[in-house]
């Protein structure tokens, strides 16, 4: 489980593929707390370390056939920018809100607006129905994970929303690489599809 509040980024050293799956090797500053099996969210998808090389200052973190086809890991080459966050202490503050690190679908970027100091990302994703009566689907000031970022969504339409990025999160997340086009992974609210599913009892 995790909260949203990306501790910074990390960069992608090496790729290798066996089979149907990709060994992503990445570089971070905290390699030497992270140990095998643990749990850590990687553009806000949950992924275990395999591997740690504290020497080398790496991890390694593998991806399944399942979770390239609904995320934007396939798109990773080395040298690329991943948003980390570590699992959340149950005894800590809940800042952002209630992530999973479960990547419903991907997003596409379609504009980038600066506002004296801030800016106003634009994404648009694949709208259906059925899904959205089940809650996935973004509300007017409701919670949305991109890339693993907690954000508030403003600008809600059936197939796309806005969120207002402040300079710190810009310059401390991948936020900053984004531009028209970017994919990113989309993680909807889990509180609004438990209350979509009650509905649906009714």
């Amino acid at each position: 489980m995790f909260s949203g509040i990306v501790e910074e980024f990390g960069v992608v050293k090496a790729i290798e593929k066996e089979q149907e799956n990709y060994h992503f090797t990445l570089t971070c500053s905290f390699v030497d707390e992270l140990k095998v099996d643990q749990s850590l969210s990687h553009n806000g998808v949950c992924l275990t370390v395999v591997k740690v090389d504290k020497e080398a200052k790496t991890y390694v973190v593998t991806a399944i056939k399942e979770t390239l086809s609904k995320t934007n890991l396939g798109y990773w080459e080395v040298g690329s920018k991943v948003n980390l966050e570590r699992s959340m202490m149950m005894n800590g503050r809940l800042d952002g809100h209630i992530v999973q690190g479960h990547v419903d679908q991907t997003a596409t970027c379609t504009k980038v607006e600066e506002a004296d100091g801030s800016w106003y990302f634009t994404f648009e994703y694949n709208f259906d129905k059925e899904k959205a009566q089940q809650g996935y689907m973004t509300v007017e000031k409701g919670s949305v994970t991109v890339n693993g970022v907690s954000l508030t969504v403003v600008n809600s339409k059936d197939n796309s929303f806005q969120v207002a990025i402040i300079p710190y999160t810009y310059n401390e997340t991948n936020f900053h690489t984004f531009e028209v086009g970017t994919v990113i992974n989309l993680e909807f609210d889990i509180i609004g599809k438990y209350l979509s599913k009650l509905m649906t009892f009714k």
